[in-house]
């Protein structure tokens, strides 16, 4: 178990938090914009909602443990979420899946959406799981990284499978094994996200836009493409085109990457690095192609239908965000009865028509077709076999790492 240790984020570390919160997956979606009712944090079960400052540290029991679980006592589960997560009813005052779950089991679910940022939030809970106290939440979902490094610092509960049939036997291949949590030992995805290419072919004059290779150094898209500030994905999908692996790459692949998207923000073919503000410029047409995640895509093409992407043919990167039980948690029994109740088929097909991610559970394409069969039919929600086979996801990074290369992409990028 790694020795946890204060905290001491770079400068590049902290301008990357910056960017996530601003234009990034922290910030509002589209869909966040158009539904802002201060719905993030509801009850289901009648349990009392969450204070808009968060949770205070939990006093746990005889000596400020908590590692006892009280769910057979105690029909609650707390869970924290990220914003426009859940899929939410047409009067937007409650959460259907949630409430399908209280009323199957008995449990209640207190439920909110107060995940803006991985950094941010793990500054919220980092204290408690150091000093060996209950966080106050019996469920979490954080990005790969970041439950890496939960996981590495032993502040993740184990999972039981007697309390996931569901789960274990339904999720998707793509999502068996990380590096990060061999066999999901710890963790199950909540939804992935994947970094494609997106373009607008109005913009493009009906060309195609297939590869990484044809935004860095297509004159014809010159200061009319944009990539993502996101680290991860632009330079994972970069060491793809140049034929490495993101799984497994060196320091030099890193800097060969960072050298070649250097040379194309040199000649002025990079208009700019973006969070999920390039949806606008790409749909009026002033960025002909870019990095995008997919999220964005299937919603711009609902709006416009010269929004295209592409899957390029060295492969895409996927992330994931991911389902966690703290170290200390009161009722762990409960929060992996709710992660295996979002692995049936119906409940998943329920979330994936919402959040239109990929949704990690196998088999849900007929439930989701029984809502929308265009979402059933979308590889940006459902990849098929060959697409999936095509995603990499980034390797871990040591601390070490993760400051070198942040401080690195973060030249690059002028942040």
């Amino acid at each position: 178990m790694e020795q946890y240790e204060p905290d001491r984020l770079s400068a590049a570390q902290i301008a990357a938090t910056r960017r996530s919160l601003s234009n990034g997956r922290g910030a509002l979606s589209r869909r966040s914009l158009l539904r802002a009712t201060g719905a993030g944090a509801l009850t289901i079960g009648g349990v009392a909602a969450l204070g808009a400052c968060g949770i205070p540290p939990a006093k746990g029991e005889s000596g400020g443990t908590a590692s006892t679980d009280h769910s057979a006592k105690e029909k609650r589960v707390v869970f924290s979420n990220w914003t426009e997560y859940m899929d939410v009813s047409e009067d937007e005052k409650s959460f259907p899946t949630l409430e399908a779950f209280t009323r199957r089991t008995g449990i209640q679910v207190k439920y909110t959406a107060d995940i803006n940022d991985n950094v941010e939030f793990f500054g919220k809970i980092q204290p408690q799981l150091a000093a060996g106290q209950d966080t106050g939440r019996d469920l979490i979902c954080v990005t790969d990284w970041l439950a890496a490094r939960i996981i590495r610092l032993g502040w993740a509960q184990k999972l039981d499978p007697a309390n996931l049939p569901h789960a274990f036997a339904n999720l998707s291949q793509q999502f068996r094994s990380p590096d990060w949590d061999p066999g999901r030992a710890y963790t199950y995805p909540w939804t992935g996200i994947p970094s494609v290419i997106a373009y607008n072919k109005k913009a493009t004059g009906g060309r195609k836009v297939e590869s990484i290779s044809q935004l860095l150094d297509d004159p014809d898209l010159k200061g009319r493409v944009s990539f993502l500030s996101e680290m991860r994905d632009s330079i994972g999908l970069t060491l793809l085109d140049m034929g490495k692996d993101p799984a497994s790459f060196s320091d030099d692949d890193f800097d060969g990457a960072v050298a070649r998207i250097q040379k194309a923000v040199d000649k002025k073919q990079i208009r700019r690095f973006t969070g999920n503000d390039y949806t606008a410029d790409l749909s009026k047409g002033d960025i002909a192609a870019c990095v995008a995640w997919a999220g964005d895509i299937v919603q711009l093409q609902a709006d416009n239908p010269d929004i295209q992407f592409a899957i390029p043919e060295s492969g895409y990167m996927i992330s994931s965000d991911n389902l966690l039980v703290p170290a200390k948690a009161r009722h762990k029994t409960n929060a992996e009865k709710l992660i295996d109740h979002y692995y049936e088929l119906p409940m998943a097909a329920q979330l994936a028509a919402y959040i239109n991610y990929v949704c990690p559970v196998e088999g849900v394409r007929t439930e989701l077709a029984k809502i929308d069969e265009s979402m059933a039919s979308n590889p940006l929600i459902l990849p098929d076999a060959a697409m999936a086979s095509r995603s990499h996801a980034f390797r871990s990074l040591s601390g070490e790492e993760e400051t070198s290369y942040e401080e690195k992409f973060a030249k690059l990028i002028g942040a």
